[in-house]
């Protein structure tokens, strides 16, 4: 059996513990943006920041959804170059590129192409500067990974094509690619799947396993998405499912020898993970095996840059260990009643869903999105907003969306799930700190659940009469100005959504 915990810093390489993203929850503006949503050169700007002051070591380099610049790697080494002589992009401090995935970007399919056309690009401008054989990049993130040939594809590409290419001649009798234009390097990348609907998150060791097969990995990072199974599923069920996937990756490394290194999509609302500067240690516990945490745009720029710095400095001192077992079969029966009874509510709220989203503020420019979002029931489809936006617009009514699966919850459930989910109380808690039980929206079955269960909460007072001015202009019994009010209310949660 091998210790999760024992090859978290192995000869093969530094497996980071504080994923940096693009993820824009945050409410606040990063002092070194130009304006209130982050281009390009602000995204460049931010990289170097969170490796150089505030201690993150990896930047997840986002091209799903919205524009990656192509030249990074040449941009941060010309601009700090003798801090990334101290810290080595690929061996101290990590760039990993999230691709789109061809079978649901169509129209940015293509991008996949130029991305990974561009990781030898990298590797030759560390070459110029640093006459060595590291490379900058070697790991691509592939979202919305549904099977072994989706991760198959992208590696082969990689290989037989993006460096393959180099031994081919020009034309008949001419020279080959590699003399002409230099060898192509790193010669493989490794592709880590991103798992992010329940399908695709309770099979991930099958996927995982079929993929590796026949493979001389050293070792495989896997990334498992909690922050839209929560919006697709409901909090309770989206924790579950997590746990689960984590602990059947855990019996899969044992069994068949690789290391696998889990990453999970975490954010500051306790929704979409509860991750945040004072919160380390809790969410650290919870999910004890994973071995790398996204640190998302609110837990940076929300809070005082020395809580950052110090939160980011908590999780990188804590070393994973095994997960705790998991009652599958419990896990899986709660999530049909648990996801029905949270699709049901997300049904009638939808409208004004829509509504206050369109008012969310924006922090990053992004392009249209097309991912494995949403909801379906029959033939009928809801259509939601993106799950910043849809977490961001049930607060501003006074409806956490942490609620909205509870009443399924039966009275031989309560404890079984306490026992899995250690935080969900404290989880829950902090989520009701920003309800409004007197807004038109909030499901009242769910006070008297909260009741039988015995939890109590405190309401910040501040925040519930925000919610009040909201619903009242949703409703049409006021005209106040939404994108003002949505702005304070998030401004006192510390998060948009």
């Amino acid at each position: 059996m091998i210790p999760i915990f024992a090859i978290f810093h192995t000869n093969m390489r530094k497996i980071p513990r504080c994923m940096s993203t693009q993820h824009p929850d945050n409410v606040s503006i990063p002092f070194f943006a130009k304006n209130p949503e982050l281009d390009g050169e602000d995204e460049v700007m931010e990289a170097f920041y969170v490796f150089s002051h505030l201690g993150a070591d990896e930047q997840m380099w986002d091209y799903e959804g919205k524009e990656g610049d192509d030249y990074v790697v040449k941009k941060l080494l010309s601009k700090y170059k003798y801090f990334f002589k101290e810290n080595r992009l690929g061996k101290d401090i990590f760039l990993t590129l999230r691709i789109p995935n061809p079978e649901f970007e169509v129209v940015e399919a293509k991008i996949l192409l130029e991305t990974l056309e561009s990781i030898p690009r990298s590797f030759d401008t560390a070459y110029t500067v640093f006459k060595d054989e590291i490379s900058p990049i070697f790991e691509v993130i592939l979202p919305m990974t549904t099977s072994a040939k989706s991760l198959e594809r992208v590696y082969r590409y990689y290989t037989d094509f993006v460096v393959g290419k180099e031994e081919k001649p020009i034309f008949d009798s001419d020279i080959k690619v590699k003399d002409w234009v230099n060898e192509f390097k790193p010669k493989k990348i490794y592709v880590i799947p991103l798992f992010e609907d329940f399908e695709h998150i309770v099979n991930a060791d099958s996927i995982v396993e079929e993929y590796v097969k026949e493979k001389d990995f050293e070792y495989l990072r896997v990334f498992l998405a909690r922050s839209d199974p929560a919006m697709n599923y409901g909090l309770i069920s989206a924790v579950l499912i997590v746990k689960l996937a984590l602990y059947k990756l855990w019996k899969l490394s044992n069994r068949i020898g690789l290391p696998i290194y889990p990453i999970v999509g975490v954010g500051s609302a306790p929704f979409r993970g509860n991750l945040k500067p004072n919160n380390v240690l809790k969410i650290a516990n919870e999910y004890r095996s994973v071995h790398t945490y996204t640190v998302q745009s609110s837990f940076k720029y929300d809070y005082p840059v020395n809580e950052v710095v110090e939160g980011l400095k908590q999780l990188k001192g804590i070393l994973p260990t095994n997960p705790k077992e998991i009652d599958e079969k419990f896990v899986l029966d709660f999530f049909k009643r648990g996801s029905l009874t949270y699709f049901l509510h997300v049904e009638n709220l939808e409208p004004v869903i829509n509504k206050v989203a369109k008012h969310i503020p924006s922090r990053r420019k992004r392009k249209l999105h097309v991912g494995l979002f949403g909801y379906s029931r029959d033939n009928a489809k809801l259509k939601l907003p993106r799950a910043i936006a849809f977490t961001g617009s049930l607060y501003s009514i006074g409806v956490p969306p942490e609620i909205l699966d509870l009443i399924a919850i039966e009275k031989d459930d309560y404890f079984k799930i306490k026992s899995l989910y250690e935080n969900f109380e404290s989880d829950l808690k902090d989520a009701l700190k920003f309800a409004n039980v007197d807004s038109p929206f909030f499901p009242k079955e769910v006070l008297r659940k909260l009741e039988e269960f015995g939890i109590s909460f405190e309401v910040n007072e501040e925040h519930k009469e925000l919610t009040k001015a909201i619903y009242s202009t949703v409703l049409d019994l006021k005209n106040y100005n939404l994108d003002e009010l949505i702005l304070r209310a998030s401004l006192i949660r510390k998060f948009i959504g």
